[in-house]
């Protein structure tokens, strides 16, 4: 089960910008800065989040269908997926295991990474994003979803994740986690029963336990 943002694709600079550019039309001047605390806890959190900091009190929905068409326009040509994306993907097919992307973004902003990295929907056992659970990480609803939806218990399943929310949500499923090192440090993610720079370099017993 991958998460999306800093495992499959590195796209956070983008919906930042976007957000950025999204508030700035409505005359409020924000800083990337402000939207850290809310990495990998999914749009409403993200966007939400930054909106109370401000005082902000508009439509949330809008907001987000806003921050989504900028982001759209300013990632066409310009995703790609993370070092050893596909072959990592080739190698868990070749094993005859189920894949699935667990993200807690919205499943537009889902379908466009997917689509720009060349990696598409169908690719994929299963897909869940996160208007499909109210609780989202550090909570492990997300993953018991996917795993569910996989036909399998989440303590048979891997989670690939890069955030501390991510690993404390697989751990908290039953699953086992493979820690990358994208976003935070080793030690950062040292629940994780394995670490690595990106799926380039995973150890071997990772697909073999």
């Amino acid at each position: 089960m991958f998460d999306m943002d800093g495992v499959l694709v590195d796209s956070e600079i983008f919906i930042c910008k976007a957000a950025i550019m999204m508030f700035k039309e409505m005359g409020v001047e924000v800083k990337p800065d402000d939207f850290l605390p809310f990495v990998g806890t999914g749009e409403n959190r993200y966007i939400g989040g930054v909106a109370d900091k401000y005082g902000v009190k508009d439509d949330l929905m809008q907001m987000k269908a806003r921050t989504y068409k900028i982001y759209e326009t300013i990632t066409r040509g310009n995703l790609e997926p993370l070092p050893g994306v596909s072959s990592f993907i080739t190698k868990c097919k070749k094993k005859g295991l189920k894949i699935a992307v667990a993200t807690s973004a919205d499943k537009v902003k889902m379908l466009i990474n997917l689509k720009e990295i060349g990696i598409p929907e169908e690719t994929f056992n299963a897909t869940v994003n996160g208007l499909e659970v109210e609780r989202k990480k550090p909570f492990p609803d997300i993953f018991i979803t996917a795993a569910l939806k996989l036909g399998l218990k989440p303590e048979e399943c891997l989670v690939v994740e890069d955030a501390i929310n991510g690993v404390d949500a697989a751990k908290s499923a039953g699953a086992k986690c493979l820690g990358l090192t994208t976003s935070f440090t080793k030690e950062q993610l040292n629940f994780a029963d394995w670490t690595a720079s990106n799926l380039e370099n995973v150890p071997e017993e990772v697909l073999n336990w």
